[in-house]
This record gives C-alpha cells, structure tokens and sequence, in this order.
C-alpha cells in the first residue's frame, strides 16, 4: 500500500497494490497492519455499503459525538469525494479537499475524525463502502450546506443534483455546531 497526503495533510489517499493476470486482479482494500507502518492508525467499529444514482449528492456529514474517522472506497462506478476541516482550532478550518475515487483507479480515502465528509455520484451509479471508527448515531448527526459559499467547493455536476431532505436543510459552516 502507499499512502499520498491530500491537499489537506491530514485526509489521506491510499492506493493498494494490485496484482494483476489474464484472471483479473486481487487487492487488499484494508491490512490493519500495514496502514499502521505507514502511520494511518484507526480503529474501525462499522462498515456501510450505499448505492447512488448519478448526481446524488451525499454530504456534508459529521457527527458532533460518536466522531467518526472513514475510510471510503467505491466498488463500482466514480464519486467526487469531498471532506471539510471543521476543527474550528484548525489553521485549516473551513478548507476542504477533493479526490477522485473509483471502482477503476481502486483508491480508498482517509477522512479523519473532525472533518465533514460528502461525494457526489459522477458514473451511472456507485456503489460506496466505508468503514467507521464509531458507530452511527443519528442523535448526533449533523450536515453541513453543500453550496456554501464560505466553503466553496466546485461540485462537478451537469445536470440537476439529487439530495435528501437532510442535505437540503444543512446549515452554513458559520451556523453549524463544529468541533473545538
């Protein structure tokens, strides 16, 4: 596995090592072990598996308590996947960060605790798996507004987005209940 900062040093991108025949290929999308020798330490409680259709926008998420770190791949299909520094003691605070995923380029994203996270759906549809470092807790939930302007992330969508109603009702990062 190799491990690549993000934009923000703190959200990692890992690339696993693939092998590769006439039968297809094989990849270890998560070894405890050799995340931890390359520094990526976490403790995982939960797995989710989600399948969007295009243009569905899932985010900004983030739980006030329970804080959960993910580590997010795609199985199938190409998200644009987003995370939100919302430490407010952060130098980062309020920046965010953008990396393609994909069930093609096999690249699994660390979003640690502390930070909101969000994709949108760039394929047909994706399938989405990730694993949490605590578990849902919907009491603690909270959403950021994807279209905030403070935040300013570029979503790279074409035609009309599809959100749930608790993506609409997010708040502004000026509003929203965020992290020391």
């Amino acid at each position: 596995m190799k491990l690549t900062n993000s934009s923000l040093p703190e959200v990692l991108i890992v690339e696993p090592k693939v092998f590769g025949d006439e039968r297809g290929y094989f990849y270890e999308s998560y070894n405890e072990g050799a995340l931890e020798k390359l520094g990526l330490r976490a403790h995982f409680v939960q797995d989710n598996h989600s399948r969007s259709a295009r243009n569905v926008l899932r985010g900004m998420h983030y739980q006030v308590r329970q804080v959960q770190g993910k580590l997010v791949r795609v199985t199938a299909g190409e998200i644009y996947d987003v995370a939100v520094d919302i430490r407010r003691s952060s130098p980062a605070f309020g920046k965010w960060t953008a990396v393609v995923l994909s069930a093609e380029n096999r690249r699994i994203c660390w979003v640690p605790p502390g930070y909101a996270h969000g994709f949108l759906v760039t394929s047909d549809y994706a399938e989405v798996q990730y694993k949490t470092t605590d578990y849902w807790a919907p009491q603690h939930e909270r959403c950021i507004m994807w279209s905030d302007p403070d935040v300013g992330i570029p979503w790279p969508f074409k035609d009309e987005l599809i959100l749930s109603q608790k993506d609409r009702a997010g708040l502004a990062l000026k509003q929203a209940e965020v992290f020391p």
